[in-house]
This record gives C-alpha cells, sequence and structure tokens, in this order.
C-alpha cells in the first residue's frame, strides 16, 4: 500500500515533516520517496514541477491523487487510512472541533516564528530594520504565550488539543521543535518545552527527525534573545 506513495521532501521543513510523522502515524513506513536539497534548489527540478508547479515541498503523490499543500496532505492520509495506525481526528465534535482549531493555529506560530529566527534570510541586509525585528519578536512573545495558556488549562501531560496525540500534535510539532533547536530560551516557553520533551521522543517523531538535525544538533541562535 505504501508503495503507491511518492514523497519529496527536504530535512528540516516543517511541511515536510509533518507530513512523514503522519505516513508514521498512519503506518505507512516504506512508501518511496527523495530527499531533496534545498540550498542546491533541487525542489525546482522538472521533476517536482510536473507535480508541483509551485516547485514546493512536500510533494505528495498517492496512486494518480496529487496532493501538495502539507495540511492538505495529512487530513487526506487521515481521511484515506482512517482505520489504520492512529485515529488522528476524534469522531466527538467538541474534541474534533478543538483539533481543527490548533490545526490551523499553527499556521500563525510558524509565521511569527519564522519572522524572527530566519529574518536576515527573509529581508535584504540593506533593508532589516531594528524596530521591524523587535515588532517581529513582540508578536512572537504574544504567540508563544497564547500558547502556553492552552497547555496550562489542559493540565501537565496534555497533547496540543487534549488528552490523546492528535493531528493538532502531528502539524504543530515540527514547529515547536525549532525552538529549542535555534535556541530559545526554556523561561521563556516552559509548557511548550515540557510538551516538546514529551513528545519528541515517540517513534513517528524520532523516525522522522530531520537528517541534518542528527547530524548538527543545534542550529543557529537566532532565537537566544527573545
Amino acid at each position: 500500500m505504501a508503495q503507491n506513495i511518492m514523497l519529496y521532501w527536504t530535512s528540516g521543513s516543517p511541511p515536510c515533516w509533518r507530513v512523514m510523522i503522519a505516513l508514521e502515524e498512519k503506518l505507512l513506513q516504506g512508501y518511496k520517496q527523495k530527499h531533496l536539497s534545498f540550498e542546491k534548489n533541487e525542489h525546482k527540478c522538472e521533476e517536482v514541477k510536473a507535480l508541483n508547479p509551485r516547485g514546493q515541498v512536500p510533494t505528495f503523490k498517492h496512486g494518480d491523487i496529487v496532493v501538495n499543500e502539507s495540511f492538505a496532505a495529512c487530513l487526506y492520509l487521515e481521511s484515506t487510512f482512517k482505520s489504520q495506525g492512529t485515529r488522528l481526528i476524534p469522531d466527538d465534535p467538541a474534541e474534533q472541533a478543538l483539533v481543527y482549531q490548533r490545526i490551523f493555529e499553527t499556521e500563525n506560530l510558524q509565521q511569527k516564528l519564522s519572522y524572527v529566527a530566519f529574518y536576515e534570510w527573509y529581508v535584504p541586509e540593506g533593508e532589516r530594520l531594528e524596530s521591524a525585528l523587535k515588532r517581529n519578536k513582540e508578536n512572537l512573545i504574544t504567540e508563544l504565550k497564547l500558547w502556553e495558556g492552552y497547555l496550562e488549562k489542559m493540565g501537565k501531560g496534555s497533547y496540543l488539543a487534549g488528552k490523546n496525540f492528535t493531528m493538532a500534535d502531528v502539524v504543530c510539532f515540527p514547529v515547536i521543535a525549532y525552538l529549542p533547536y535555534l535556541h530559545c530560551p526554556k523561561e521563556r516557553c516552559p509548557r511548550l518545552m515540557e510538551y516538546y520533551e514529551m513528545v519528541k521522543d515517540r517513534p513517528s517523531i524520532k523516525a522522522s527527525w530531520p537528517p541534518h538535525w542528527l547530524e548538527k544538533p543545534e542550529g543557529q541562535d537566532t532565537l537566544k534573545n527573545l
């Protein structure tokens, strides 16, 4: 079954990583894959663009079905393989609503984190402003406080949408993992760090851990002054 699946991905990309976690959780090991170099611009190759005109990763194909956006690919996997592996979307309407809420809130966290962590990559040297970086940091701090509050309200040992590991964790963990990787102070987000420590050794996450993080466990210190 997994042999009908093809995934093009790059190491350390949260969108790619979440699809890989979903594949592991749905017991779809052994799928076909191609690890591309972002630095070498390999994601813009014709092989990828034939399936994904944007030339982006993840590019995901199951049989003749192509799903390229990472949230969509994860939800597709849960829908298609609902009875297999971990149940990632609960049936209870209230629980389901919270999972969907956290899934799509992840985009806010990822964007605000990226604007700080990769500011120098996004903005050319001559256009960088200290005031803009300060504002970006304030926005990220506000966002982190929001997620801290979510975990505080649910209690110690909770996942992002309750007591069970769900699609919310699949899509958001790769973003949260960047906090310790880029040296965010633990005191800035203690509950998120507790969550990170609880989840990081889950088999699906260990199996899909970014290869270059294994070689170099610590990234740049772009979040150290948050």
